[in-house]
C-alpha cells in the first residue's frame, strides 16, 4: 500500500515538468518576453517588418517622457494645425481636442495612450520637436523617435509618423516593438496611464474657463485579464488589428505583441493564447 502510494505521488509531481504546447496564433506577426529576464519565449515571424498602426504611439510617448526636466502638468494649447491634420488624414482616431484649449502634457498622454488620438499625438510632437514651424518641430520629433529606436536596439524598426499613420516608411516588429514597450514600462507615468480604463480631462478654454472633456475609455479591451496592465492598440485597413501588451501574475512578467491579426476577435484571441502560454513557461 506504501509502495503503491509513494508511486502515486512520484508521478503526480512529475506532471508539472512536462512540455507546455505552443500556441497557435492567427497574426501574421508574434513575440513574446519574460520581461523581468528579457528572454524570449515565443516567436512568429518576429523580425519581419510590418505596418504599426497605433502601436507607434508608444514610441510618441517614449520620447516625451525621455525629456529632461519634463513637468507634466506644462500646458500646451491646442493649434489649428492640429484640426488641420485631422481633416486632412479623414478623421482619424481622436481625443476631440478643441483648438484654444490649453491642454496639459499628462491629459495629452492619456487622450495618446488610451483614446488614441492622432490629434493628442500632433500637439505633443509639436510640442516636445525642435523648429521655428510646426510642421519642422513635428519632423525633429519625428526623428527623435528613430533615435531612439536605435538606442533601444530596434534594428527592423523606421518612423515617418507621430501617430502611425504611415507616409510610406512607417514599420517595425512585433519584437522590435516589444522592446520599446518594455522600456516604455519603466516610467510609472506610461505604466499608469496604460492600464487606466477610462479618463476624464479638465482643459481650459480661451476665454478662461473650464471644459470637461467627455471620458477617454482605453481602446485596449483586455487590461484587468488576466494580469493584463497594457499596452497599446492598433489598427488600420493595411496594418489589420495589432496589440503590444504586457501582463503580471504572481509575480510573473510577460510582454509581447501581435501584428496584422485578421479581426479584433481574433488578436484578442492571440494574446490570451500567448499569456497564458508565457505564464506557464516561466512558472
Amino acid at each position: 500500500m506504501t509502495t503503491g502510494a509513494l508511486l502515486v505521488t512520484g508521478a503526480l509531481t512529475a506532471a508539472p515538468a512536462q512540455a507546455v504546447t505552443t500556441p497557435s496564433i492567427s497574426a501574421k506577426g508574434g513575440y513574446l518576453m519574460n520581461s523581468a529576464t528579457g528572454k524570449t519565449l515565443f516567436t512568429k515571424a518576429a523580425d519581419t517588418k510590418r505596418l504599426t498602426a497605433s502601436t507607434t504611439k508608444i514610441m510618441t510617448a517614449k520620447v516625451v517622457l525621455s525629456q529632461s526636466n519634463l513637468n507634466l502638468d506644462t500646458k500646451v494649447t491646442i493649434k489649428k494645425e492640429v484640426s488641420d491634420y485631422m481633416v486632412a488624414k479623414g478623421y482619424p482616431s481622436t481625443a476631440n481636442l478643441i483648438v484654444g484649449d490649453k491642454v496639459t502634457v499628462r491629459q495629452l498622454l492619456y487622450g495618446m495612450l488610451l483614446k488614441s488620438g492622432c490629434d493628442a499625438a500632433m500637439a505633443l510632437a509639436d510640442k516636445f520637436g525642435s523648429g521655428s514651424t510646426v510642421n519642422a518641430r513635428v519632423k525633429s520629433f519625428i526623428g527623435k523617435m528613430n533615435t531612439m529606436a536605435r538606442t533601444l536596439g530596434m534594428t527592423n524598426t523606421h518612423f515617418d509618423s507621430f501617430d502611425g499613420i504611415s507616409n510610406g516608411a512607417n514599420y517595425s516588429t512585433p519584437r522590435d516593438l516589444t522592446k520599446a514597450a518594455r522600456s516604455a514600462m519603466k516610467s510609472s507615468t506610461f505604466k499608469t496611464v496604460v492600464k487606466t480604463k477610462s479618463y476624464t480631462a479638465k482643459t481650459i478654454t480661451k476665454t478662461g474657463s473650464v471644459r470637461t472633456m467627455a471620458a477617454w475609455k482605453n481602446t485596449n479591451l483586455l487590461l484587468g485579464w488576466n494580469g493584463t496592465l497594457g499596452v497599446k492598440t492598433g489598427s488600420g485597413t493595411e496594418a489589420k488589428y495589432c496589440l503590444v501588451f504586457a501582463a503580471t501574475k504572481n509575480g510573473e512578467s510577460v510582454i509581447g505583441a501581435v501584428l496584422t491579426a485578421p479581426s479584433e476577435a481574433k488578436r484578442t484571441e492571440d494574446v490570451k493564447k500567448l499569456i497564458n502560454y508565457g505564464y506557464a513557461k516561466i512558472s
